[in-house]
C-alpha cells in the first residue's frame, strides 16, 4: 500500500476513533445500512414575517403530514372526528389533554388505546432513521420505555404480556398524559428531518421574537437571509442606519410588539425628540398602517410624529452612507440636498415635485446629512437598546450561524430575493470594491462583510464596512435579498405623484419564468441544471390572479404566498411550503389560520391543498443526498484505514 505522508497523518488520527480492524470494519457496516435508509423529509417555508401561531402549527402539523399519515394507517379503524382529535393531540398534547379528558367516561381505556395509536405512527416514523438516531431523539424522562415500545413487536405471542404490562403501568402510575405528550413531541421530531427558512421572518406580524425562540429549539435547521432579516441583524450589530429603519417599518405598520416586548427596546428617546419637535405637526403621510381599532387617536397621532422623527433620521443616516460608499452606486437615492424649502419642491431626477410636507425642523440647508444633537443622543440612546439586548443579541448570532445568502443541498439551491441579471437575462457580472464578480462569488462577497459587520473587533473601519453592507443588502440596487432599482421611501412620505413611488423589479423577475435561465444560475452555484431546483421567496405569488408558483418548467418554485396577513388580499392563499421526502417534491398551498385556540377547541386544522411536482418511481436513498457523499467518504476513508492495518503500516491497539 502506497500512501502519501499527510495521508497517513491522517489515518493516524483516525484510528485513534477507531482502533481496530473490528472497530473500523463495523463502523463500515453500520454506514453503509444507512446509505440504504429513505431520504429524510425536507421541509420549507419562506416570508413568515412575524405570523407566529400559523408559523408554530404548521411546524406542528408538517405541511399536513402528520394527517396525511393518520387517514393513511387509521383509515378504516378511526372515523373523522377521532382522525381530527388524534392529530389535534399531537399538535398540541399539553393543551388538548384536558380538553379530551373532560368528555371521557373511561380515561383508562381511552389512555390505552391512544397509546396504542401513537407508539404504531411511532413506529412507522421512527423506520425511516437508525436506532442510533431515533434514541438521540428520545425524550430523557422517557427514552428507554419508548425505545423498547418501537422495537417490541406486541403481536409476538411470548411478549404480549410484556408489551401489555408496559402500558397498563404507565396508566396507573399517572403518567400517561406526560407519555401522551413526549410521544407526541417524538412524531412532531421525526416527521420532518431538516427545516429550511428561506428567509423574512422579521417584520409585518407581531411575532418575530417568538418564531426565532422555537427556531432556536428545532433539532435541524437553516436559514437563508431575508431582507428583513438582514435589517434587523444589522440594526443588532449597531448599524444605526439599519436601526432606523427597523423603527421606521415597526411604527408603520403598527407594530411595535417585537421591538418594545419582544427585546426589550425602549423608544422613550425617540417618544421626547416627537414631543419637542414635532409636538404641533400632524404628520399625516405618516399615520400608522392598519391602526384602527388597535390604538387611539391620540396614539396614532404620537406614532405618527415617532415615525416622522425616524424618518428623517433615516434619511439623513443612509445619505451619509451613500456619501461614503460611492462604489454602491446609489447617488439618486440623494433626496435631502434637492428640497428647496422655500419653494417647497423637491427634484427627482430631472423634475420638480411639490411637497406634500413642507415641515423640516431638523433639516441644515447647508449641511442636510448631518443629525442634531438632540437626532444624534437620541440614536446614541437607543443604539445602546439594541445592542444589549439579550434576547436580540441571541437571536442574530443564531441567524449567523445557521444562515447564509443561500445554500445548496440535495439537488437544490436556496436563496430569499433573487440573482441579479441584465436587461436582456444574462447573469450579472459586478464591480464591487474594486473587484469584479459573478453572481455567486458576489453573494459570498457580500456574505463575508456582513459577518465582518457583527463580530468583527478592534477594527472600527472594516466594523463600520460590514454593516454598511447589511444596509444595502435591505435595499441596495443590486442588493440580490432586496431585487428592486431603489426604496421609494422618500417618495410615498413627501410626493403626491405615484409615478415617483413605482419600484422596478431586477429583469430577474421577467426571466425567472425561462428554463434556459433558472438551469443558468443552477450551474452557477454548482447544482446540476438538469436534475436540479431553485426554491425561492421574498415576491408573493398573486394566486387570485392565476398566478403559479411553479415556474420554469418546475425548474423554480416560489413559495413565499403570504403568511403575513398583510399580502393575504394580495396573494389568495395564507402561505405556501414545500415538502421534499423520498417519493419527491409536494407543495402545499394554505389557507388563513384563525388560531391556536380554535385549533385546540374546535379541531380546526389549516385548509391546506397539496400538489404533488415530482414523484420518484424509485424512492430516494440517503445514499443519494449530499450527506450520503459525505457518508461514502467516510467509508472510503474507514477502508483506507483497514488497509492500512492489514498492510502493517498503522498498528491495531
Amino acid at each position: 500500500m502506497t500512501i502519501s505522508d499527510q495521508d497517513l497523518r491522517y489515518l493516524e488520527l483516525l484510528s485513534k476513533q477507531y482502533p481496530s480492524i473490528r472497530s473500523a470494519s463495523t463502523e463500515i457496516i453500520n454506514l453503509s445500512a444507512i446509505m440504504e435508509l429513505p431520504k429524510g423529509t425536507e421541509h420549507f417555508l419562506s416570508d413568515i414575517h412575524g405570523e407566529y401561531e400559523a408559523f408554530s402549527h404548521v411546524i406542528r402539523n408538517g405541511s399536513g403530514s402528520i394527517k396525511r399519515r393518520i387517514e393513511e394507517v387509521f383509515e378504516f379503524t378511526m372515523d373523522e372526528k377521532e382522525k381530527r382529535n388524534l392529530a389535534t393531540l399531537i399538535y398540541y398534547p399539553e393543551q388538548k389533554l384536558p380538553v379530551i379528558l373532560k368528555d371521557i367516561d373511561n380515561p383508562s381505556e381511552w389512555y390505552r388505546k391512544t397509546l396504542f395509536q401513537l407508539i404504531k405512527l411511532c413506529r412507522i416514523y421512527s423506520s425511516k432513521y437508525t436506532r442510533s438516531k431515533v434514541r438521540k431523539a428520545l425524550p430523557k424522562d422517557f427514552n428507554y420505555i419508548i425505545e423498547e415500545l418501537l422495537h417490541e413487536q406486541e403481536s409476538t405471542k411470548n411478549r404480549q404480556e410484556y408489551y401489555s404490562s408496559i402500558i397498563q403501568t404507565i396508566i396507573e402510575t399517572d403518567r400517561a398524559g406526560a407519555f401522551i405528550t413526549a410521544l407526541a413531541g417524538l412524531i412532531q421530531r421525526l416527521t420532518i428531518s431538516r427545516l429550511h427558512i428561506i428567509g423574512d421572518v422579521y417584520d409585518r406580524g407581531p411575532g418575530a421574537h417568538i418564531i426565532m425562540d422555537e427556531l432556536m429549539n428545532h433539532h435541524a435547521v437553516d436559514f437563508q437571509w431575508g431582507n428583513h432579516d438582514i435589517v434587523w441583524m444589522g440594526a443588532a450589530a449597531g448599524s444605526e442606519a439599519c436601526i432606523a429603519n427597523v423603527i421606521r417599518v415597526s411604527l408603520r405598520y403598527s407594530n411595535m410588539e417585537t421591538l418594545e416586548n419582544g427585546y426589550a427596546i425602549s423608544m422613550l428617546p425617540l417618544v421626547s425628540l416627537a414631543v419637542d419637535v414635532y409636538g404641533d405637526d400632524p404628520c399625516d403621510p405618516f399615520r400608522p398602517k392598519d391602526a384602527s381599532g388597535q390604538f387611539t387617536e391620540s396614539e396614532q397621532l404620537m406614532m405618527a410624529r415617532m415615525q416622522k422623527a425616524i424618518t428623517i433620521i433615516q434619511l439623513k443616516l443612509e445619505g451619509q452612507i451613500i456619501k461614503r460608499r460611492p462604489h454602491y452606486q446609489m447617488n439618486d437615492r440623494l433626496l435631502l440636498d434637492e428640497i428647496d424649502l422655500g419653494k417647497g419642491t423637491v427634484n427627482v431626477g430631472k423634475e420638480s415635485y411639490p411637497l406634500k410636507d413642507k415641515n423640516f425642523p431638523t433639516l441644515d440647508i447647508d449641511d442636510p446629512y448631518r443629525l442634531s444633537l438632540q437626532e444624534k443622543a437620541v440614536m446614541e440612546k437607543i443604539k445602546l437598546s439594541f445592542k444589549n439586548s439579550e434576547r436580540l443579541q441571541r437571536h442574530v448570532r443564531f441567524l449567523f450561524s445557521k444562515g447564509s445568502m443561500y445554500k445548496t443541498i440535495n439537488g437544490n439551491l436556496l436563496y430569499h430575493g433573487c440573482i441579479p441579471l441584465t436587461q436582456k437575462g444574462a447573469l450579472r457580472h459586478f464591480s464591487f470594491d474594486r473587484k469584479d464578480f459573478g453572481p455567486r462569488d458576489f453573494m459570498n462577497h457580500l456574505e463575508r462583510l456582513a459577518r465582518q459587520g457583527y463580530f468583527a473587533k478592534n477594527e472600527p473601519e472594516s466594523k463600520l464596512h460590514g454593516q454598511d453592507t447589511m444596509w444595502y443588502l435591505w435595499r441596495g440596487s443590486q442588493s440580490p435579498l432586496f431585487g428592486k432599482n431603489k426604496m421609494a421611501t422618500f417618495e410615498r412620505y413627501f410626493i403626491e405623484e405615484k409615478n415617483t413611488h413605482k419600484e422596478v423589479m431586477n429583469p430577474y423577475y421577467s426571466f425567472r419564468t425561462k428554463t434556459e435561465t433558472i438551469k443558468e444560475i443552477l450551474n452557477e452555484f454548482g447544482v446540476d441544471p438538469e436534475k436540479g431546483h431553485v426554491i425561492n421567496g421574498h415576491v408573493p405569488v398573486e394566486v387570485k390572479k392565476g398566478e403559479s408558483p411553479v415556474k420554469a418548467d418546475g425548474k423554480l418554485l416560489v413559495i413565499d404566498g403570504g403568511f403575513a396577513k398583510a399580502y393575504q388580499a394580495k396573494t389568495g392563499i395564507a402561505g405556501y411550503t414545500l415538502i421534499f421526502n423520498s417519493y419527491g417534491l409536494m407543495l402545499a398551498a394554505h389557507q388563513s389560520f384563525e388560531s391556536t385556540e380554535k385549533a385546540i377547541e374546535e379541531e380546526i386544522d389549516i385548509h391546506s391543498k397539496t400538489k404533488i411536482l415530482e414523484h420518484n418511481k424509485k424512492r430516494i436513498r440517503v445514499a443519494d443526498t449530499d450527506a450520503g457523499q459525505e457518508i461514502k467518504s467516510r467509508i472510503n476513508d474507514l477502508e483506507n484505514l483497514l488497509e492500512a492495518y492489514r498492510s502493517g503500516l498503522i498498528k491495531e491497539d
